[in-house]
């Protein structure tokens, strides 16, 4: 664990930013760099008002903001803005190309003057695999779907910018690390997320929506586990210029037993629904992360079941709020 860095995260005020400030705040300065500094899981956390914490407005589309944000002697910067969400995705297909590549573009320029920076790590997606990413390897071929379907204009913006990140790497000597998150949940989670939405309507006895026949597989991280996996590569110099899947392979479920299992745990009356979806859903998706195992000495601890009661206490505790 890194101690006495001045660790700068952009999209920092939320779920993954927040949970990776609160287990780096009490040995270092956290700047939370975001648009969106209120309504956001850093609400939910034990950072405000924090000695080691500051919180600046960050639009990462204005070069001359980002030139201003990032500056002086940061030494990690986590880049996690971007735009996120299908629905956001499938609404908002060129915005999504533009903050994902440019604003990309915009911190890395920014980054690579920094004089003290050690570490840059890029959040990519797991996404760049295509719709069938069984086990896929780190080092494996990314999959580039039909120009047709607008929901792969994000999948492709973040792989073009995995390629901006590795260019600096090898051109500039930039510290770079790329991160492609497997499906990762757990308390704070805001925004457009299936776990958030079947427990929310599965808390208050409302349908859950299923989209297609409800086969499609994914395998869920534990949001302790994947930032621990995050802060692994800050101070593990063999990380740079390296990319590393980021992910939980043995918590693997079908959409339809994630919606049960919630409603389980929940002890719901709440029924499950089947909807045709309006996007080209994601068949399968499980990560091979040996190189994060040999690297890294990443190891996922914990288990669905457990992260699930985990995650359902605490939208238990904080329902009144959430369904403002």
């Amino acid at each position: 664990m890194i101690k006495g860095k001045k660790v700068l995260i952009t999209g920092g005020a939320g779920f993954i930013g927040v949970s990776i400030a609160e287990k780096l705040i009490d040995d270092n300065e956290i700047i939370i760099a975001d648009f969106n500094l209120t309504d956001n899981a850093i609400q939910y956390s034990n950072l405000l008002g924090h000695k080691n914490i500051k919180m600046v407005d960050l639009d990462i589309m204005d070069v001359e903001n980002c030139k201003n944000v990032i500056s002086g002697d940061i030494n990690v910067v986590i880049h996690l803005a971007a735009m996120i969400g299908v629905q956001h995705v499938l609404k908002n297909s060129s915005r999504t190309l533009n903050v994902n590549y440019v604003g990309t573009l915009n911190v890395i320029e920014a980054s690579k003057h920094l004089p003290n920076l050690e570490r840059f790590v890029f959040f990519s997606t797991s996404e760049v695999f295509g719709s069938n990413a069984y086990q896929v390897i780190e080092n494996g071929n990314s999959v580039l779907e039909t120009i047709e379907n607008k929901r792969w204009c994000y999948s492709l913006s973040k792989l073009a910018a995995e390629h901006l990140a590795f260019s600096y790497f090898r051109e500039k000597q930039m510290p770079v690390v790329v991160i492609r998150p497997f499906n990762v949940f757990g308390p704070k989670r805001v925004g457009d997320n299936v776990t958030r939405k079947f427990i929310l309507n599965a808390l208050t006895n409302k349908d859950l929506i299923v989209y297609g026949n409800g086969t499609q597989i994914r395998s869920w991280c534990y949001i302790d586990d994947f930032s621990d996996g995050v802060i692994s590569t800050l101070d593990n110099d063999k990380a740079i210029g390296e990319a590393f899947n980021l992910g939980n392979a043995l918590n693997v479920i079908t959409a339809y037993n994630l919606a049960k299992t919630i409603i389980r745990i929940c002890k719901s009356d709440s029924k499950i629904v089947f909807v045709e979806p309006q996007f080209q859903d994601i068949d399968i998706r499980v990560p091979g992360i040996e190189k994060a195992t040999k690297i890294l000495g990443y190891k996922p601890q914990f288990d669905i079941e457990t992260g699930l009661n985990r995650t359902i206490e605490w939208f238990k505790e904080n329902l009144d709020s959430l369904n403002k």
